[in-house]
């Protein structure tokens, strides 16, 4: 199946459904959020109580055994990366480990000795059933949802974990993710948008730049990976990933589907670093290619408002 549609997945047919998962009195809470009526905007939860958004303390809304990322999987991003409208002829992956994952509001850690923190919003595809050995038609009744997140890069480390990504991608808070998981929106017909301070610094009409859809790509991984229910599927970014610095507010938004923000916070780098253990950040031009991109080959108002974002820090 491809898209657009003949006749919608379940997935993407209304109504819109969200679930999310909040931390109250100590215990963690599951909850629906409200879509009509005056108590529109509130969460509530399964125990009946309603729950202003204001006042709610999110935890991620996934309990992934594996959390898997699509390196590339939109035109504009191969087009500044790679200067072609598709990257690979398949798709290509790393991982990130479940206690890379963040909350909504919660902060983004970026360690004194690392330059460059760099920003991808992205959905993430929830894994709704255990899934293995499907074609792309049937894997669509295998995703409970979808969520905005934001996959965090410390791109320092590149140097040493460019083939496992394990730093870059894998440390702690380095995946926000929810506030909640949704069905019932039609994910081809959203625009992403990811913004620093306020400002959009990427934007992407999700139908019209995909390349390959969570269908291929769930198909794809489940040929030899039994995929989980709880699991993640990070489908990839726009162009004009960069760095930020601490007290900066990255948020990722899908218009339908919901926002997931964070605060950049400085941290003393590791004690072990210190006594020199392992292999140190570094700030190659290997690092410098991937953390300040191809300015060349993205939007100009993408660029000048990052400027903007950082001049109002």
């Amino acid at each position: 199946m491809e898209f657009p549609f003949d006749v919608l997945p379940a997935v993407l047919r209304g109504p819109r459904v969200e679930r999310r998962r909040i931390l109250l009195g100590g215990s963690a809470f599951w909850g629906t959020m409200v879509e009509d009526g005056d108590d529109a905007g509130k969460l509530r939860l399964d125990d009946g109580r309603l729950i202003d958004d204001d006042g709610a303390v999110y935890l991620p809304p996934v309990n992934p055994t594996k959390i898997i990322a699509v390196h590339i999987s939109y035109k504009s991003r191969s087009m500044e990366t790679r200067n072609r409208p598709k990257p690979t002829e398949t798709p290509t992956y790393f991982t990130k480990p479940p206690s890379s994952l963040n909350g909504h509001r919660g902060q983004i850690l970026k360690p004194e000795d690392c330059s460059y923190l760099n920003y991808e919003g992205e959905y993430a595809v929830a894994i709704g059933r255990t899934c293995r050995n499907v074609t792309p038609d049937e894997a669509w009744d295998c995703i409970e949802g979808f969520c905005p997140a934001l996959d965090m890069g410390l791109q320092n480390f590149r140097d040493t974990d460019q083939g496992s990504m394990l730093r870059v991608k894998g440390a702690d808070t380095l995946l926000p993710i929810g506030p909640g998981i949704v069905r019932g929106v039609n994910l081809f017909e959203q625009t992403l948008r990811t913004t620093v301070n306020g400002l959009v610094v990427q934007e992407a009409d999700i139908g019209e730049e995909t390349i390959w859809g969570p269908h291929y790509v769930i198909a794809d991984i489940a040929r030899h990976i039994t995929l989980e229910a709880g699991d993640v599927i990070l489908m990839g970014t726009p162009c004009h990933s960069r760095s930020v610095n601490a007290g900066d507010e990255v948020a990722c938004e899908i218009t339908g589907i919901g926002r997931v923000e964070g605060t950049v916070t400085a941290v003393a780098a590791p004690r072990a670093s210190a006594l020199g253990v392992g292999a140190p950040p570094t700030d190659s031009p290997e690092v410098q290619r991937v953390a300040l991109g191809f300015d060349e080959r993205v939007p100009e108002h993408f660029k000048a408002n990052l400027r903007q974002a950082r001049r109002d820090a």
